[in-house]
């Protein structure tokens, strides 16, 4: 089969690759028809590493994907051949004390699609993953939009370990595709105010579009200062999507007292810093947000019920030859980039 590969820092190619070996009962082998590109997969490509995460070449990335169902292993249940899927990336092992305790999601034993080490990438022809990583999708569904439901489903766990957010104000900083991917489901849940950040002008254009309250450039404007005069007494939760300490700074200013801070922007340095007088006095929760936690089917589900569509995030669609030019598009914000899709079948 054909596979796009990292082979170097800023280096891909196409790779002519064994297809995939269906190995347990509950395997089932996927033909890939679209892959997301995420910011990881960007990291991965230009640094050659996230943390300790240490790409060894040659590497295929990729784990935001949609695609069907080619064949199945004896001990599959719920899927035929045919059957459209979209894919949680991560394969937990079930038997270890997080998994145990209801938190697969911080596995001990935690494989990841297209993570280093742990389980080739998407971005080629054919891939095969467990039953229980596979959710079908309605066959109406564009292969972009059952993409999406990845980094959808990191939004919907983020809210849902939030506050409860009928009637509150919140604010969301870096709206890039998890930053929207939080906004629609927090709008659907009632929240009353949203305040975005977003240093990309059509970015924040593209978010009072799709109801945000207000949109603010945090280079040239004090955002702590526009908010703060809009709600006096401050937000209820702030979503932090950009891994940046000037976020984090502006967050818990932005914060009411008893306010919770969710992180979730994967930062490139290793250490945080806040003010501890100001957590302290306004006792301020802080909440890491881990991948999606048992809530891709809850995207899915939003989704075919119209409660979000997440499909204008797709700005740009490559062709799996060209894979490449979608990652360095992304990795420089060109074009208006929100997310690249690639085709792949």
């Amino acid at each position: 089969m054909r596979a796009s590969r990292l082979t170097g820092i800023r280096q891909m190619a196409m790779a002519d690759v064994p297809v995939p070996t269906m190995r347990r009962d509950d395997d089932v082998l996927l033909r890939v028809v679209a892959v997301g590109v995420c910011g990881s997969d960007v990291h991965y490509y230009t640094t050659g590493r996230i943390g300790s995460q240490v790409v060894q070449y040659p590497f295929t990335v990729g784990h935001e994907m949609a695609g069907v169902v080619e064949a199945v292993g004896p001990g599959v249940r719920h899927l035929r051949p045919g059957d459209r899927v979209a894919v949680d990336p991560a394969v937990p092992c079930h038997a270890c004390d997080q998994c145990l305790a209801d938190r697969p999601h911080t596995c001990r034993n935690l494989v990841f699609l297209g993570c280093p080490g742990q389980i080739e990438g998407c971005l080629g022809e054919m891939l095969v993953m467990p039953e229980e990583c596979c959710f079908r999708v309605p066959a109406e569904m564009d292969a972009g939009t059952a993409a999406l439901v990845e980094p959808l489903s990191i939004g919907v766990y983020a809210v849902r370990r939030s506050i409860p957010l009928a009637g509150a104000r919140i604010g969301i900083l870096g709206m890039g595709p998890i930053g929207f991917s939080v906004l629609l489901p927090a709008l659907a849940g009632g929240a009353r105010a949203v305040y975005a950040s977003e240093p990309i002008a059509a970015r924040r254009r593209l978010a009072l579009r799709h109801g945000a309250t207000w949109a603010g450039d945090p280079e040239t404007q004090d955002v702590v200062a526009e908010v703060t005069a809009r709600e006096p007494e401050l937000l209820d939760a702030v979503f932090e999507c950009c891994g940046r300490q000037e976020a984090l700074d502006q967050a818990m200013e932005l914060l009411r007292p008893g306010g919770k801070l969710m992180l979730i922007g994967i930062p490139e340095f290793d250490r945080y810093s806040f003010s501890a007088e100001t957590g302290r006095r306004r006792e301020i929760c802080l909440q890491h947000v881990r991948r999606q936690n048992g809530c891709v089917q809850a995207a899915i589900d939003m989704v075919v019920s119209g409660a979000v569509d997440p499909s204008f995030m797709i700005t740009h669609r490559f062709p799996l030859e060209k894979a490449r030019e979608a990652f360095d598009l992304v990795d420089a914000y060109g074009d208006g980039v929100l997310k690249a899709m690639v085709d792949v079948g």
